[in-house]
């Protein structure tokens, strides 16, 4: 026998169960916890978990465990794994193993079958699980014999790694039972080189003649623990570090040569220093459209640069952005080849260092300056928003607050190494110019997909994977309601989190879109509802209400301090103005045009 995470594992041939191969293969892959609800699909191998070393976290819906499978892999960088009963327990999951496959996630989805049996005759739930997954999972193994349990057992945690997203299981329940004779297969794992020859010395002559090059460090840099050698880049070029759309975490924030990131809310520092670039090194980034759209009132993206893109996966290169050199490659790995190519050689950019880092220090000074005094939204179509907030007194007495002041005063107040994860929204999407990590597996969010109810589960799985670390999910009210109930998951399994709940009564996201585009017809945009704070309580956490925005800061600390020192999970209800951001989806709307006479007025 070997060990695994201070575990034995069988080897050699042995005479084993379905579900004692199935389950020595996830003991093999290092798996020591799983996300679910349990069911009757799978018992034979949960009856076994506990004496394996295996953790079943039972969760309120399966949603829910996928999103804390999508957390625990993306801060520990092994396996999340989730599991359910088969039909309508794992196709709760869809939307969160949707959400793992855009962050790149190594997600193991078990999803128990009906029994061969009975399928195709209707059967009590019964349903066609490949198809409903196919679109976002990166391999799917059928169990078509229980004799090959371990096989496509192993074969599906190998390919979450190597294929960097979700994998589907897919088990008929009676192939859990009977004897088989098998061994379980040892964990694949692909090393990832730097990239073609040709490439590279391509890369290379580009770099040594650029005069203001700019990195842009997407998640390839964090998922292939990178960040250390896009710094030793980065300041071998003297270039100001740009991150992606989200990945706020995939370079240090105290460095000088950081920017902070593009896309929607971005940082308007990395806008102004992305659009002189001469030259472009995409990091493990795919160039999103979603991160790289015009914002504030900029469009930033650099018409006449040189894009150098280095990609694990070699169906991006070039897929979003024109690009002059693509290297089909390790972020780390190149990065590091780079720096080695260009050391000693002399470089067009050498000769304005200083001028260009002063440039960055200016830039980022004055965004920062401009976050501070950010106070109110300059857009005149929302001034009747700002008006309707003035006077208004919240249900305790105190004031609805701004939710720039409030983010702001959350990121002063933020401890170190925290993790935060963010829902969707108006005001979370704000929060992307708030949020400074110092280490990456720090920030998380719904990436490209979207989805609502991401944030509170994502934070528990993180900080199953990472409980020496504080974490902190952020959600607007909306996407709150969708997920609250994990609460009752983070008290009932003492996975202590805290939440900031920004209750602003509203569909903030698309009451901006109704503003800008629909004439202020506001219309199944608002949502009333009684205290957050209360239900958590009620739910078995700790609770704090702010309405003054001195509170802001203490509440957190506060917060943080019962999760790290007491370890208790509290949600914070932050009462906030109904002033808007930046509409989330300019891109994709237009001013309405109507032909028939009763629908003229509602231009």
């Amino acid at each position: 026998m070997t060990a695994a995470n201070n575990r034995t594992v069988v080897e050699g041939v042995q005479k084993m169960t379905p579900s004692e191969a199935f389950v020595e293969t996830c003991v093999a892959n290092g798996v020591t916890e799983m996300f679910g609800i349990m069911g009757s699909a799978f018992m034979d191998a949960m009856d076994i978990f506990a004496p394996a070393g295996i953790r079943l976290i039972p969760v309120v819906h399966e949603q829910g465990a996928a999103h804390m499978a999508d957390g625990y892999a993306r801060v520990s960088g092994r396996h999340g794994v989730v599991i359910g009963q088969n039909g309508p327990g794992i196709s709760n999951c869809v939307t969160a193993i949707a959400a793992a496959y855009w962050a790149h996630s190594p997600v193991v989805m078990i999803t128990p079958e009906t029994g061969t049996m009975g399928m195709g005759l209707g059967g009590f739930q019964e349903a066609n699980q490949l198809p409903m997954f196919q679109e976002f999972t990166k391999y799917q193994g059928h169990v078509c014999n229980p004799k090959r349990m371990a096989e496509f057992t192993a074969r599906c945690f190998d390919r979450a790694i190597s294929e960097m997203g979700p994998t589907q299981l897919n088990i008929p329940r009676d192939y859990f039972y009977g004897e088989v004779q098998c061994e379980i297969p040892k964990p694949m794992r692909v090393e990832r080189g730097s990239g073609g020859e040709n490439s590279l010395q391509a890369a290379t002559e580009l770099l040594a003649t650029a005069k203001f090059p700019v990195i842009l460090a997407g998640g390839g840099v964090v998922m292939g623990d990178a960040v250390e050698e896009c710094r030793q880049l980065a300041e071998r070029l003297g270039a100001p570090v740009v991150t992606g759309y989200l990945r706020n975490d995939a370079f240090p924030a105290k460095h000088p040569l950081w920017a902070g990131p593009l896309g929607y809310q971005g940082s308007k520092a990395a806008m102004k220093l992305i659009a002189q670039a001469d030259v472009v090194i995409a990091l493990g980034s795919r160039m999103g459209p979603f991160g790289t759209l015009p914002q504030h009132g900029m469009d930033y993206w650099p018409k006449n640069a040189k894009i150098i893109q280095v990609e694990a996966d070699h169906t991006n290169l070039g897929l979003v952005k024109k690009i002059s050199v693509g290297i089909h490659g390790d972020a780390k790995a190149v990065a590091r080849e780079l720096g080695r190519r260009l050391q000693g050689q002399t470089l067009a950019c050498d000769a304005t260092k200083a001028a260009r880092a002063d440039t960055i220090a200016t830039e980022k000074a004055a965004w920062e300056k401009e976050l501070d005094e950010w106070t109110h939204e300059r857009d005149p179509y929302s001034l009747d928003m700002i008006e309707e907030a003035k006077g208004e007194r919240t249900p305790t007495g105190g004031k609805y607050l701004h939710p720039r002041q409030v983010l702001r005063e959350l990121e002063k107040a933020m401890p170190p190494r925290v993790m935060v994860s963010t829902d969707i929204g108006n005001i979370n999407s704000v929060a992307n110019s708030y949020l400074r990590f110092d280490e990456p597996r720090s920030f998380f969010a719904p990436m490209s997909f979207g989805n609502c109810g991401y944030a509170l589960p994502t934070i528990i799985g993180a900080k199953c994977a990472a409980p020496d670390r504080p974490a902190i999910a952020y959600a607007g009210d909306g996407a709150w309601g969708m997920s609250m109930v994990e609460i009752m998951t983070a008290v009932r399994h003492d996975i202590p989190v805290t939440a900031v709940v920004f209750h602003n009564r509203q569909w903030g996201a698309e009451k901006k879109n109704q503003v800008d585009f629909y004439n202020r017809r506001f219309v199944a945009g608002e949502l009333e509802s009684e205290s957050f704070a209360a239900i958590a309580s009620a739910m078995g956490a700790e609770s704090i209400v702010v309405d003054q925005i001195e509170d802001v800061g203490p509440a957190l600390q506060k917060a943080i301090d019962l999760q790290m020192n007491h370890g208790k999970t509290c949600v914070i209800e932050v009462m906030c103005t109904r002033e808007l951001g930046d509409p989330f989806r300019r891109d994709a709307l237009s001013k309405p045009v109507r032909f028939l006479e009763k629908y003229k007025d509602f231009v």
